[in-house]
């Protein structure tokens, strides 16, 4: 391999992926030095140098100086309670890792035994085994190098609102290109029974970014309740730019959601901007979120008061907290109000104790009397 050749292409590597000069080298040098041993039937002894500055590849022999006709100890076998039998024996004198004495002070006069020497075994065809390592270790470095640059760029985004091309589907996941990389849709993560297309734009919401074996995991949903949030950022200048906040999501994918919000500006009506002319902000979500309802509600920093609003479209309750430092309420409803309170399948009423945090019980008076609860005392 030509050694100004493989020096041009390691710089322009570093340049263009980003990778460090001596990521490249270090890893060139082990695995040229396993290279080495593999093809050329050579011991533990040998070591590949890369000269950072040429790119000239040098491979390394280290030889020990020993006596062939000298013993030495070795452990022969081991007592039941641990302790080791030990015999002397000669020496194991191997040619590939050892000098006599007599062979080494050819090289270095003054050498001793025990000490070591060092001789350059290159071999005259070493750069074809060169260049087919260097490839694989180009590969495996750019390989690591996008994993990081895709790893560390949707680290950022995790929680965070992209858009993507539905790019390929399995029985349980959609694939959705990213540009860089691609993310996975679980079949669970969709809205309801929305229909997805092939080709298709779509909002995605990154729920999870980890690093596997196999690279980067890239996880996106459209269930979760902060795509919701995330809209509504997106949608809503005001939340943006920090003239209404969003105090908590709770939400039901496919069927409904409740965002409660505020604003600190008396001035300002939260709920209002959010709707828009003629519902016109409103509707742009409620499409993205394929006709999910959604409640507006207004936050409020008195926890009966919040809890009262949560629980809309019931009217005329009575909320009562309970325990505040276990956040349990019970709220009281007139007949008619029962099933709204409650919702179908208890939806209402749970959203409603997701958003506010606090454990929700519903009943009518009757109710509440005949259970021997005494609200009013």
């Amino acid at each position: 391999m030509d050694s100004k050749a493989f020096k041009k292409a390691v710089d322009l590597l570093v340049k263009e992926k980003g990778i460090s000069e001596d990521t490249i080298y270090d890893a060139m040098e082990l695995a040229l030095t396993s290279a080495y041993k593999k093809n050329y039937n050579s011991l533990s002894n040998v070591k590949v140098n890369i000269n950072r500055a040429t790119g000239d590849i040098k491979v390394n022999s280290f030889k020990t100086v020993i006596d062939p006709n000298a013993m030495e100890e070795v452990v022969v076998d081991e007592t039941f309670d641990g302790e080791e039998i030990k015999e002397w024996m000669p020496v194991n004198f191997d040619p590939r890792i050892h000098l006599t004495l007599e062979e080494a002070r050819k090289i270095v006069p003054n050498i001793e035994l025990g000490e070591t020497i060092e001789e350059e075994v290159t071999p005259k065809d070493f750069g074809r085994v060169a260049a087919a390592t260097a490839k694989q270790v180009v590969i495996q470095k750019i390989r690591e190098a996008e994993r990081n640059v895709i790893i560390n760029e949707y680290s950022d985004k995790q929680d965070e609102l992209v858009s993507g091309i539905v790019a390929m589907e399995d029985q349980r996941n959609y694939y959705i290109d990213l540009g860089k990389t691609q993310g996975i849709l679980p079949k669970s993560e969709i809205i309801g029974s929305e229909e997805i297309k092939m080709g298709s734009n779509i909002k995605v919401y990154i729920s999870k970014v980890e690093n596997s074996s196999k690279g980067p995991v890239i996880l996106l949903s459209r269930s979760h309740y902060g795509f919701v949030k995330r809209l509504f950022e997106l949608e809503i200048p005001e939340i943006n730019e920090g003239i209404i906040y969003i105090y908590s999501v709770a939400r039901d994918a496919g069927n409904r959601t409740k965002i409660a919000l505020y604003s600190e500006n008396p001035r300002v009506d939260a709920i209002g901007s959010c709707i828009g002319e003629k519902g016109s902000r409103i509707a742009n979500i409620i499409k993205e979120l394929n006709g999910e309802k959604i409640d507006l509600i207004l936050y409020d920093k008195d926890p009966s008061k919040f809890i009262e609003n949560a629980l809309s479209p019931a009217k005329n309750l009575k909320v009562f907290i309970i325990d505040e430092k276990k956040q349990e309420a019970m709220v009281i409803v007139d007949d008619d109000n029962l099933s709204l309170a409650i919702g179908k399948k208890g939806l209402n009423v749970r959203l409603a104790s997701r958003l506010t945090h606090y454990k929700i019980d519903v009943k009518t008076l009757n109710q509440a009397k005949e259970e021997g609860i005494n609200i009013l005392e």
